[in-house]
């Protein structure tokens, strides 16, 4: 029997490749200036460059998850339709969206017993979230049941690096305090963090200057890269694609031979880390 793949825009996965891939990519809603609005990578009711010029003039923004609704309206007619669903999601530490799409799945078993959802959390984010579902998507010639084990056994070598260039924004959402927040920005301090295996954003280190810490997200690759297994990296940015190319030539030098894509990162994640932040994200040994 035929499945289909869905992933939500939090993975914020490239629209070219959910195209060539058949994956279906679930809109993320935002509110801004009291008006909502919903992202999907490339199809953004909000063009991202406004999105992040409107957070660094110090307009609010609050995000939403995928609720059950939207599941139920996205996954029926794939079931109708006589197609089971391997949906991957966004880190359930980070968001209660893969609960709302289990919730879903439990529905529709009721109503269509004789179809299949599997809900798998990703314990990722961004582009590490786009590119979990990217390489799975590359296996669908695996049964339903085979490629969600692969997905199951290889989730947490999708290994997730992160700088930001300004702490505010993590100081607005209560992620770090405002003494903290001042004395970094007087210091030049950046923070270095990744994606725990549990799925929680956690701060590894603090490095002085934008460029050590763009270095640091590349030697961190270094220690960790599979390069048996990693034929694509995805690099993410918010507003800051010079400095995500930095990168991109820095991971290009040392591993001539991967395909390299440099692309946003969406309003889920940039919401809270706000314009300037990089973020590589490749297969490695271990997160």
């Amino acid at each position: 029997m035929s499945y289909r793949i869905f992933t939500d825009a939090t993975s914020d996965l490239p629209a070219k490749f959910a195209e060539q891939l058949r994956v279906t990519v679930l809109p993320m809603g935002f509110t801004m200036e009291e008006k909502e609005y919903f992202y999907i990578p490339g199809h953004s009711d909000m063009p991202i460059e406004t999105f992040f010029a409107k957070m660094r003039e110090g307009v609010g923004v609050t995000t939403a998850q995928v609720n059950a609704f939207a599941f139920l309206e996205a996954f029926e007619p794939v079931l109708k339709g006589g197609e089971d669903i391997l949906y991957i999601g966004f880190s359930s530490k980070l968001s209660g969206t893969v609960q709302s799409a289990v919730h879903a799945a439990e529905e529709l078993k009721i109503k269509y017993p004789e179809r299949k959802v599997v809900v798998i959390d990703s314990c990722s984010a961004s582009l590490g979230e786009g590119l979990l579902v990217y390489y799975a998507a590359r296996k669908q010639e695996l049964s339903l049941d085979d490629l969600a084990k692969w997905v199951e056994e290889n989730k947490l070598r999708f290994v997730h690096w992160f700088t930001v260039d300004d702490l505010v924004y993590l100081k607005r959402g209560g992620r770090i305090s405002g003494a903290t927040a001042a004395i970094a920005t007087i210091l030049n301090i950046k923070p270095v963090m990744h994606v725990d295996n549990e799925g929680y954003l956690v701060a590894v280190e603090k490095v002085q200057g934008r460029k050590k810490s763009l270095r640091a997200l590349f030697e961190h690759m270094e220690k960790t890269v599979d390069t048996s297994v990693t034929d694509t990296v995805f690099i993410g940015n918010c507003n800051a694609k010079a400095d995500a190319n930095y990168v991109a030539g820095l991971v290009h030098e040392k591993y001539p031979n991967m395909m390299i894509h440099v692309d946003d990162i969406g309003t889920s994640i940039g919401a809270h880390s706000g314009p300037g932040t990089i973020a590589l994200f490749f297969v490695g040994s271990e997160r």
